[in-house]
């Protein structure tokens, strides 16, 4: 039995949006306070992922916001001439240093929230939850130029060291652009499509079918960033099993991008990317929820 209409359209709907929104705003004021350390800096503070870019659903609870600072940087020049390259390593050095700089904030996180409330993880600060404020991931980065001429033809990203696993550069505006772009272009079904597929995750996620690291959601994004624009026509279900069909029948998968299009998708070992064996693992067990539907 297929997933019915009614819930489906019910799973497309965005979660909650208010006490993320006054979160982020608290945070942000925080960060922004003449009394931080980093005061003269400079830096931009953003949203990324599920809030950012409207894919939120109602089981979803974390807000994560990054602090950039912009008054250093690095950049990949790999595609630049040799020339271009000299003028690039010819900058002058930063007098800023980035553990200076993230040393800084997390004091200013801790006076601002209590220093019980914030906890250094691998890749973010969280801040622990409150009756008005969502539990929030805070990523302090620096910017990360992808370079494709000298000098201002460059993709800005983030880029930010974890405990545990090196480096990781990412790119959260190139991201959500994107996904906006296929948002229109789908006839605004795009992200209604994502939050049914991460919802069909949390299903699975509920029933113990599969854990949540199987299928986070920017890789869900990226999944049917990748799905062509002709397959989102339709009632909700034609979409989600044209979504389906289209993975699985897919010859050759190695050159699907990331919704950012700087890195591809399904990958192993790569730490911004999907691992092949996860993205089937997910698909396979959506496919089974699909068709033996049981809502009781």
């Amino acid at each position: 039995m297929a997933i019915p209409e009614l819930q489906l359209e019910t799973w497309s709907k965005q979660g909650s949006v208010s006490q993320s929104s006054s979160t982020y705003a608290s945070v942000k004021k925080a960060l922004e306070d003449s009394k931080a350390i980093y005061k003269g800096k400079s830096f931009e503070i953003f949203l990324q992922g599920s809030y950012a870019n409207d894919t939120n659903i109602y089981a979803e609870s974390d807000v994560d916001i990054v602090i950039r600072l912009d008054s250093i940087f690095r950049g990949d020049v790999d595609s630049l001439s040799i020339e271009e390259k000299n003028a690039y390593h010819n900058l002058p050095n930063a007098t800023y240093d980035f553990r200076d700089f993230k040393r800084a904030v997390i004091i200013r996180l801790q006076n601002a929230f209590g220093k019980e409330n914030i906890i250094e993880g691998n890749k973010a600060i969280k801040i622990k939850p409150s009756q008005s404020r969502r539990s929030t991931d805070v990523v302090v980065a620096h910017q990360h130029r992808n370079y494709y001429s000298w000098p201002n033809g460059y993709i800005s990203g983030i880029v930010f060291p974890t405990l545990l696993n090196g480096e990781i550069i990412n790119y959260p505006h190139r991201h959500s652009e994107n996904c906006t772009d296929k948002h229109k272009e789908t006839d605004q079904n795009f992200k209604p499509l994502v939050r049914i597929f991460k919802n069909m995750r949390s299903r699975l996620v509920e029933d113990k079918v599969i854990t949540k690291d199987i299928a986070p959601s920017y890789f869900i994004e990226g999944l049917l960033h990748n799905a062509p624009k002709e397959l989102f026509v339709g009632s909700y279900g034609d979409m989600v099993v044209n979504i389906l069909n289209w993975f699985q029948n897919m010859p050759d998968r190695s050159k699907m991008l990331c919704a950012n299009e700087q890195y591809y998708l399904l990958r192993d070992s790569v730490s911004v990317c999907w691992p092949p064996i996860n993205a089937q693992k997910f698909i396979n067990e959506t496919i089974k929820l699909w068709n033996n539907w049981n809502n009781e």
